[in-house]
């Protein structure tokens, strides 16, 4: 009996994320609203019964779609990153990941989060909490590696490591935004060319500033 129960589990498990990654993709372009169990049921040639099983209710599969993204942008984002010293190096290699992920499209909308926190913004509620949680996640995480960046003397320039933040956060949100709704690149490419003028004017050396910028830049 035991062995028959972990195998409906693995099932309901394999079936689950199938439908995740699927509603994830459908979030990032079409919205966390725009996702419903009867869509995922067509999209995924489900039954609504079943899918409906899986999550419950529309807003634990919106908790669920979120929860998906920020697993998708640890993987893909931060843990590349962490083969960087922390500091400077884990900064710079941040910010490279952050760039690859967005116009990369490891969602279809570009940053998920980007859009979604505009989709949620004024909706108080668990979906906003969870989107917020995600996102202050990355910046106290982008904001220890400055903060270990100036303690190790690598940003001589700077003193207020919140600031900084501000800025990397705001240009690669004008990116993304500018890239997904002209179709283009270019924006990444002014991005990176400012963020590596940013660190350069706060005295990172050259080569370091330069490690934001695709190789082909």
């Amino acid at each position: 009996m035991p062995t028959a129960i972990d195998g409906r589990r693995a099932r309901g498990d394999r079936s689950r994320n199938a439908v995740l990654s699927v509603a994830t993709q459908l979030a990032s372009t079409d919205g966390l609203t725009g996702v419903s169990i009867a869509r995922l049921a067509q999209e995924t040639a489900s039954s609504k019964s079943g899918v409906a099983a899986l999550f419950g209710s529309k807003e634990n599969l919106q908790l669920a779609i979120v929860d998906e993204a920020k697993r998708i942008f640890i993987d893909v984002v931060v843990e590349p990153a962490r083969t960087e010293p922390a500091g400077s190096d884990r900064l710079y290699a941040l910010v490279r990941a952050w760039i690859d992920y967005s116009s990369g499209r490891t969602f279809r909308g570009g940053c998920f989060f980007l859009a979604a926190s505009a989709e949620f913004a004024a909706r108080p509620g668990p979906v906003r909490d969870a989107i917020a949680a995600a996102m202050d996640l990355w910046r106290s995480y982008l904001q220890h590696q400055t903060e270990r960046a100036i303690a190790d003397g690598a940003l001589p320039g700077l003193d207020d490591a919140e600031q900084l933040v501000f800025e990397l956060e705001a240009l690669l949100a004008h990116a993304n935004a500018e890239s997904t709704l002209r179709g283009s690149g270019d924006p990444y490419r002014r991005a990176e060319r400012a963020i590596a003028d940013r660190l350069r004017g706060l005295g990172a050396d050259e080569r370091s500033a330069d490690r934001v910028r695709a190789s082909s830049a």
